[in-house]
């Protein structure tokens, strides 16, 4: 039986996206990741979907998604990944084990094409690194 993840953010179009993502492509096996976020943006940031196909990560299909899909649902771990300093983080009423991993977002970088992609690279992979330390080391 997989352990289920649930990644939330307000917009739901860009680090649980890519959290999501990163957790269904390198630990399928043994997780099962969704996102969710509590003012769904009307589509997954284009420089996301970018970042992730970088690394080889398909997100076909991938759409913000709003918090209420899931409720009722159980869930082993729910982290939210907004950063406290800049934004409120969605509550999550359910079950599931709390955990906040803030990243800054992304989405607000400004500049050229490649300053903007390279914020969502660094995001990226700062979420690779720490969630799956996070799911790795989960124990229920």
């Amino acid at each position: 039986m997989k352990h289920r993840v649930l990644f939330l953010c307000t917009g739901n179009s860009a680090r649980s996206q890519i959290a999501e993502a990163i957790v269904n492509h390198e630990r399928g096996a043994a997780w099962e990741a969704v996102s969710a976020g509590t003012e769904p943006a009307a589509r997954v940031n284009p420089y996301a979907l970018r970042a992730l196909a970088e690394v080889g990560i398909d997100t076909a299909g991938s759409t913000p998604t709003h918090i209420s899909a899931f409720l009722g649902q159980s869930f082993d771990l729910v982290i939210t990944v907004c950063d406290d300093a800049a934004e409120n983080c969605p509550f999550w009423p359910g079950q599931g084990q709390r955990v906040h991993i803030g990243f800054p977002d992304p989405a607000k970088a400004t500049g050229t094409d490649d300053t903007i992609l390279a914020t969502f690279r660094e995001t990226r992979d700062a979420i690779h690194t720490q969630i799956l330390a996070a799911v790795d080391n989960f124990s229920s």
